[in-house]
């Protein structure tokens, strides 16, 4: 994406010390398997999320993610020895149910839909809350004005980046951002750089 030119000086003088935003999006990623991804992911590490995905590959034949009908065919206890938890197992059901019923639609189709409305109708599956599909507008459609403001990692580069001494409060932080449009996934992004410069003694 690119250096952005803020008008924000801060955010300006951040985007100097960081560089060009490197910010890449997965798009060949249907909605279904970046949101199993998500789901497998929340709570854990990435290592091990890596190796449960890499188990539940595995019961599939040629080590793929499985199709929505092979994920409901699948029983829970193969789903549970590979180290789901229950909660994440059903999450999977609902979402390969959703995918089949249409309440989570082709990419071309939920590419076509606003930001709100990837919002509202993702969060209806199971265990994908607003802050997942956020990381799937950013992520896997490269939607380029989301700012994440519940997420811990923006507020906490804000708190560095603005030098406050304590992280900003969501509706803070939107109104706050709103300087940033339409470039606030960029500015997410940046201000997750500065959680890691500061680490550095860069910033």
């Amino acid at each position: 994406m690119g250096t952005v030119p803020f008008d924000d000086p801060v955010m300006a003088a951040l985007a100097r010390a960081a560089g060009p935003c490197a910010l890449k999006s997965e798009r060949r990623r249907s909605p279904y398997e970046a949101l199993a991804s998500a789901i497998a992911h929340q709570q854990l590490t990435g290592k091990a999320a890596a190796t449960i995905l890499g188990r539940f590959r595995a019961l599939y034949p040629h080590g793929r993610l499985p199709a929505p009908e092979e994920l409901l065919d699948t029983p829970d206890e193969a789903l549970r020895a590979v180290g789901f938890s229950r909660a994440k197992a059903a999450a999977l059901r609902d979402l390969a149910a959703k995918t089949l019923d249409g309440t989570v639609p082709p990419r071309a189709k939920l590419a076509r839909l606003p930001d709100d409305a990837i919002v509202e109708r993702l969060t209806e599956v199971r265990g994908v809350g607003r802050w997942t599909v956020e990381m799937f507008l950013i992520f896997t459609l490269g939607r380029p004005d989301v700012l994440p403001v519940d997420d811990y990692g923006v507020r906490n580069g804000f708190r560095i980046a603005y030098r406050k001494r304590e992280l900003p409060a969501p509706k803070r932080l939107a109104a706050f951002g709103e300087r940033w449009a339409p470039h606030r996934s960029t500015a997410a992004w940046y201000l997750w750089r500065a959680v890691d410069l500061h680490r550095e003694g860069r910033l």
